[in-house]
Formats: C-alpha cells, structure tokens, sequence
C-alpha cells in the first residue's frame, strides 16, 4: 500500500505544484486589464447630437407634404421685358423652363420641343410670394358668421407654441385661387397675433386641393409666429389674466424660453446618454427648444420701434435669431435694427392708424428701410390685399419716389419675389428666375407695377395653374361654383 501511495498520489501531488506555474507562464492566459475608473465616462458630444440614432424630437410632425406638381410642359417664354428677382431687368428676352426649372434666360434661345409663348409687349417676373398671409383660416367671403368661426389664433393660453396652424387651414377657401390669379404662387400660413407665441406656420403653393399637406411646398423650413405689444395684453388682461402690461408679456417670454433651455437640456443629456426613460414631452417647449436650436424661423408681429428693439433684447438674451418683423409700421424710425441683424422688415405701403401702437406709420416706410440696406418686403394679413400684391409693392414705391429714393421696377420686384423667399427660407429655390430655380413664372400683360396691369399666366413648377384667357386654367373652388369664373373680389 505504501508502495502504491508513492507511485500513484506523490507524482499528482507534484504535478498539482507545478501546474498553477506552467499556466501563469501559458501565452493563453487574459491579457491584465487595467482596473475600471467608474467616474470618467465620456463626456456628451452636443455638437454631434443630430446624427445620433435618437432624433431630437422638437421638429417632429405628422403631416408631410404629398404635393405633386400640375400636369407640365417645357415652355419657352419669348420677347418679353424680363425682371428676373435679382435686380436685373432684360428687354425683349426669352425664359426657358423644362422639367419645372429653368433652364435659361437670355435671347434668341432653342426652346426644342418645348410649348412657345410669344410674351411681346408683356413683362415676366418670378412667381409673387406672400410672406404673412391668413388665407383658409379666415376664408372668404369674411361674414360675422366666418369670424365667429375663424381658427386663425387659439386663444386658450398667450403661449399656444404647441399649436399648428396647418391643422387649421380650409384648403376649399377661395383666397388661395384669387392670390394665384393675382399672380402669387407660394404664401406662408401665419397664426394669427393674439396669443403671444401663436404656433408654427407653413408654406403653401397656391394650387387647388383637398388637404392641406397636397399643398405644403416640399422640405420647406418652418416658421413660429410671435407676437408682441396690444394684442396680448388688451385680450388676456381683458379676462384678468397675465400679460396685461408689456412687462408682463416679457415676463411670459422669459419664463417660457428659460424653461425651454432646460428642456433642451434635459433632452441633449438623454441623448448622449441614452439610459433610463427619456424626458416627458412637452409639445410647447418641442417648439421653443427647435427655435433655440436654429431650426424654426421666428417671424414677429411688432409695430413701434421701441417693442422691436425689446424682442431683439429677448433674442440676444436667449440667443436666437427673428428672421424679420412683420407690419413693422415703425421700421423707418430705426433701420439699424434690420441692418446689423438681417432681419428683414415686412411692411404694408399704407395701412395704419387702426390702433394705438399703429398711429405713427408712414408710406415712405418700405424706401426708407431699403435706401439704408435692409431686406425689405411687402405683406398682405388679408385676403384682400393678398390678391394685389404687385400693387401694394408699387404704391410703396411711388412714395419712395416722392421723397426722392427712386427705384427701378428690377428692383422693386425684389420685395414681392426674393426677398420674401429669403423670410421662408427657400431663396436658392424660388423669387428668382435663373438656371435651376422652381420655373414659377408671370406672364404680366403690361408693367406688373401699373394699376391697369393683369396676370394673363401663372406657372408654378413648370405648370400652368392659372391662363386669364383660359377656362381651363382658371380653378374654382366649391365657393365659387356658380359664379362667373376669373372674377377676383
């Protein structure tokens, strides 16, 4: 036995002692991992926070454009006086669009295949754009019956920044076929001015359809719509609620948008570091976070000098930017403003007077702001106006010829065509007619500026939506049916 012991158990005894050595020595072995330091997790990368896989939610929407363009056809536009947007002018000249762009501006151009128009003694320009217009939600004919039923503000809170305006538009309303025959193809949809963030706009072609999103001018940027001085303060405070002072309406915005950068935060944080639930949504704060992030283009109602120099005070506090004040009926007192900010200046020509805030406008508003460089433009609020926006542009400038600051006609159309695409954000696209622009087009019959003058075409896309001479061209909506067709009110 004891023999048996040493042969057997002494040479595993010995193996057990050499074996723990032989594996420490083993190349097989797990490489030394360093201890973890639990407290240097990486540090969040803000900057690259929109290509993560977790979108930031504050622009997210529901309702994507379908809209599809008319029926087209490649068109060559023939001797025409041509006011291209951009400041130029050119006589007995050809326009060329194929594929709804166009192609070419210039003389003596091959058209090929494509449909000639002979625009002899007619002037073109690009297709008008309405930068602050209510069409469908005020909807014509405008009846104590339609104000009552208006959905152009909800009026529940000062701040409806949760609010869409698109949810609200009757696309049967006969304002968006008089603006097309008024030679306007693109408007954007505002809120209306009571609350004092009154919701997100939209941008529209003037084309007749049965839901709004058939409408909506594809990946256009959004706009917020603001608002500041009476209306907020003489509705709410009318019903005991705050704001019932200007005070009180900057403390309202300075409140919401701190909130706001907290949201942001918080959101900014999850996404770099995506554990445990992510934060609530709050749809009013989506809004403002998106307009502290750049995404949504701020357009404020503002009337004197005084309460524009206030909302641009609230902007730099919270850094972002108002891309331009509308009615703006004190521009003329402080054209710095516009200037060093490039916010652009949306004027009527001579619409004031109707309330306190409004007293002091002149009509020489618009040529005062553009003689000292601002980006200028002119705004219909009303179905009305709306249809006549070559007018309105003209009758600003003959006041500015009045007092001495004349402009040319090339320049003039800048006001009503690419300095307004500059508002929505779409002026690589349209409000100017050049190689590789949306072909929206007007064939006027005379000087586009002149009281006598008609829009006999328009095309948007490439496609004509609109002939004068024409029953085809001329859409109707159910409001209309029955009455004589190409009438505008």
């Amino acid at each position: 036995m004891k023999g048996s012991f040493s042969r057997v158990w002494l040479p595993l005894i010995a193996l057990s002692l050499i074996c723990p050595a032989t594996w420490a020595a083993t190349p097989h072995r797990a490489p030394h991992r360093p201890p973890v330091v639990r407290d240097e997790k990486p540090k969040p990368d803000f900057a690259a926070e929109k290509t993560q896989e977790h979108p930031i939610p504050f622009l997210l929407g529901t309702n994507p454009s379908t809209y599809k363009p008319l029926p087209r056809q490649d068109v060559l536009i023939t001797h025409a006086t041509v006011l291209d947007g951009a400041g130029h002018r050119f006589d007995d000249a050809d326009v060329l669009s194929r594929d709804g762009k166009i192609i070419a501006v210039g003389q003596h151009l091959d058209g090929g295949n494509a449909r000639v128009i002979d625009a002899r003694g007619r002037w073109v320009t690009p297709g008008l754009i309405d930068p602050h217009s209510h069409d469908g939600t005020y909807s014509m004919p405008l009846t104590s019956i339609d104000s009552d039923s208006s959905d152009v503000s909800e009026l529940s809170s000062p701040i409806a920044a949760d609010t869409w305006i698109e949810h609200a538009i009757n696309t049967q309303d006969a304002s968006f076929l008089y603006a097309l025959q008024g030679g306007v193809t693109t408007l954007q949809i505002l809120p209306g001015s009571t609350p004092q963030i009154g919701g997100r706009a939209v941008t529209l072609h003037s084309i007749p359809a049965t839901s709004v999103a058939a409408m909506k001018f594809p990946d256009a940027p959004t706009g917020l719509k603001m608002s500041c001085g009476e209306n907020a303060k003489g509705y709410y405070g009318g019903k005991g609620m705050k704001p019932n002072s200007r005070q009180g309406e900057m403390a309202n915005f300075r409140d919401i948008f701190s909130q706001a950068e907290a949201y942001r935060d918080q959101w900014n944080h999850y996404h770099a570091d995506p554990h445990g639930p992510p934060p609530s949504r709050d749809l009013k704060l989506d809004t403002l976070a998106a307009v502290l992030d750049g995404d949504l283009r701020v357009n404020i109602h503002c009337y004197r000098a005084d309460d524009m120099a206030e909302m641009q005070a609230l902007a730099t506090e919270f850094d972002f930017k108002i891309i331009a004040f509308h009615h703006t009926v004190e521009g003329y007192k402080n054209p710095d403003l516009f200037t060093k900010t490039g916010t652009c200046a949306i004027v009527w020509p001579d619409w004031w007077g109707f309330k306190m805030e409004a007293n002091d406008g002149i009509r020489e508003n618009a040529a005062i702001l553009d003689a000292a460089g601002a980006c200028v433009t002119v705004h219909s609020d009303s179905p009305v106006i709306g249809q006549r926006l070559n007018i309105e542009a003209a009758k600003a400038a003959a006041a500015g010829r009045h007092m001495g600051l004349p402009e040319p006609p090339e320049h003039i159309i800048k006001w009503i065509t690419s300095n307004p695409a500059k508002v929505l954000g779409l002026e690589d696209k349209i409000g100017t007619l050049a190689p590789g622009y949306n072909a929206d087009i007007v064939i006027w019959s005379g000087d586009p500026f002149s009281i006598y003058t008609k829009a006999d075409t328009v095309m948007i896309d490439g496609a004509i939506a609109y002939d004068r001479q024409d029953p085809a061209y001329q859409p109707l909506s159910d409001f209309q049916l029955g009455r004589k067709a190409g009438v505008v009110q």
